[in-house]
């Protein structure tokens, strides 16, 4: 991959060193000195074309039509300072971004107590609220293609990721059945499009390395994003994996709507999550999470 080459056409500057970042299970992500510059920069570098899934198709032009609808967290996130989808330096999308100060939370929490940590969740909520209060103007992809409706989302996500696990040889047919659920229930009631993150939770953000408690610095990663149900959002499903210190999600976030035909959409919605995971799971070889995954939306369309 000629790094160097990206480096001089679109910074003016000689890579001096490249160090390939361990937490980017999508994307390639390489920290970047140059010579010249006080700061180091990030380096993202997508799969190539024909290692894409089609329900994954494109994710850094999505993160990168998302940008400015997210300006409500600007100050959290790294400005973009050049992209480049022409596959004329090497034959794959890449985004350069600048580099934010701090550690990933993976790391960094473990500094702190455990109940010290209700400090990071609780201004995770916070960031999470203020992401999902801004108003799309279609259901989907930030980058398209615009539906009229949630289900359409929804269902469309459901046949694309049957399609994907066809190509690679794994039964689709509880994905399928998902989608069939999803057209006959209550997902036409939300009627607002909201942004939602897409992937946003500890593994994407940074702290402030100094700070005497958890104190988010930066926010990464939201080539998921999308208009639709704030409650289908990555987010909300770890919020509620378990009760433990991230319950302080809540108390900055708000409630959640708890009527049946929520708490049957939210159904549909961990449908979906499960869906994406045995994907990805198939993606890094991780066989036995993929057969866990037949079990867990057996249990959820149940």
């Amino acid at each position: 991959m000629d790094l160097l080459a990206i480096c001089r056409r679109t910074l003016g500057a000689e890579l001096t060193e490249a160090v390939e970042l361990g937490y980017g299970s999508y994307n390639s992500v390489y920290r970047v000195e140059l010579a010249g510059w006080d700061e180091p920069v990030i380096l993202r570098v997508a799969p190539g074309e024909d290692q894409q899934f089609g329900s994954e198709r494109h994710l850094m032009r999505n993160e990168y039509a998302a940008v400015p609808w997210l300006g409500v967290i600007a100050s959290l996130m790294p400005r973009v300072l050049a992209v480049d989808w022409s596959h004329d330096l090497i034959d794959r999308d890449w985004m350069i971004q600048s580099c934010l100060p701090g550690v990933p939370a993976p790391d960094g929490l473990g500094r702190y107590p455990r109940s010290g940590r209700t400090t990071f969740f609780r201004q995770l909520g916070a960031i999470a609220r203020a992401v999902h209060d801004v108003r799309g103007p279609y259901f989907g992809r930030v980058d398209g293609p615009r539906y009229a409706s949630w289900s359409e989302v929804v269902i469309s996500s459901f046949t694309q990721i049957a399609e994907d696990l066809d190509r690679v040889g794994l039964d689709a047919a509880d994905v399928r059945r998902a989608a069939v659920m999803a057209a006959d229930g209550p997902l036409d009631e939300v009627q607002e499009p909201r942004l939602l993150a897409g992937d946003l939770w500890t593994v994407n953000c940074l702290l402030d390395a100094d700070a005497a408690e958890p104190l988010i610095s930066g926010v990464l990663d939201f080539d998921r994003a999308e208009f639709g149900d704030p409650a289908a959002d990555w987010t909300i499903r770890m919020a509620q994996a378990k009760s433990d210190e991230r319950e302080a999600f809540w108390e900055s976030y708000g409630a959640l709507d708890r009527s049946p035909n929520a708490l049957w959409r939210a159904k549909i919605y961990e449908a979906r999550h499960l869906a994406a995971i045995r994907l990805e799971r198939h993606r890094l070889g991780k066989v036995e999470a993929v057969r866990e995954s037949y079990e867990a939306m057996a249990k959820v369309l149940s």
